[in-house]
């Protein structure tokens, strides 16, 4: 039986019924009669959370998303018995464009991950000021506010590189990605320069798929496998703001077969890293 958000290979599902605003809205109507149940007035809580009375409004009146600190302890100070700190985690998928939240959720809880990426960096391996200029790109253009929850989110996902216990991660990435100026030179750089920190941990392998390549496996277009807690394997692709996640067996195969094939044609960790730091030298 497939989970929800799950699919045969052949649909595509983004797997969520609401979207964050419903979530964020309703997290905030509870904070919001918890807060006047207690007495207190927004200056008052926002006062002994550490937090602002504007921060307080917005996250009552869902324009941010609150942090998991300061679910805990409105939490703990409202005494709501666990009702505000139950919405967590769904706060924290909120953070996500509704066609990624399956799969945070996956990655989070994964063994091991393997990623091709032929037109941006991967998401795990991205820096703030790349991903800044990635959503900012976007059509139809975001806010900024929803341009730094992304980002925000994102920046948070890195913790996966150096979980204990640490997850086994490989990344294949297009040598055009690594020369498009995204967001300007300095920016391309930076990330450049955080590729070569990132193949510096023991868990993590990247490889460059030279442009110059007669034969290429992942013509298809981008792909993940996943081998989660539990120890099933699945398989995540999306694009064009849709997605679709893997379980059949038959499907998850075909792409893992595929994706061995495409690390045999790319560069071998140690040349790619060559390329990478001679890629930072010519900036």
């Amino acid at each position: 039986m497939r989970k929800a958000g799950e699919t045969d290979g052949r649909g595509v599902q983004d797997g969520e019924d609401g979207s964050a605003s419903e979530v964020l809205r309703y997290f905030g109507r509870q904070l919001a009669l918890f807060r006047t149940k207690a007495g207190l007035t927004q200056t008052e809580l926002g006062r002994m959370t550490g937090y602002s009375e504007s921060s307080v409004a917005a996250f009552e009146h869902a324009r941010r998303i609150p942090q998991p600190d300061f679910v805990d302890r409105v939490d703990d100070l409202l005494r709501a018995e666990g009702i505000l700190r139950a919405g967590k985690e769904f706060l924290e998928l909120a953070r996500y464009p509704p066609h990624f939240r399956n799969f945070a959720r996956l990655e989070a809880d994964a063994v091991s991950l393997y990623s091709y990426e032929n037109q941006t960096f991967p998401g795990l391996l991205q820096t703030e000021e790349y991903a800044r200029a990635l959503f900012r790109v976007r059509v139809p253009p975001l806010g900024d506010e929803a341009i730094e929850r992304f980002v925000a989110a994102r920046i948070e996902r890195r913790e996966v590189l150096t979980r204990e216990p640490l997850v086994l991660l490989n990344f294949v990435i297009e040598e055009s990605v690594l020369r498009r100026p995204l967001g300007g030179t300095a920016v391309l750089k930076g990330q450049l320069e955080r590729l070569v920190e990132c193949a510096e941990l023991r868990n993590v392998k990247i490889q460059v798929m030279p442009t110059r390549r007669e034969e290429h496996a992942g013509m298809a277009g981008p792909l993940v496998l996943v081998e989660t807690g539990e120890h099933r394997s699945l398989a995540y692709v999306e694009g064009q703001g849709q997605s679709t996640l893997i379980s059949k067996p038959e499907s998850v195969s075909v792409l893992s077969r595929r994706y061995g094939i495409l690390r045999s044609q790319a560069l071998t960790p140690w040349e790619s890293v060559a390329l990478v730091k001679r890629l930072v030298g010519e900036l």
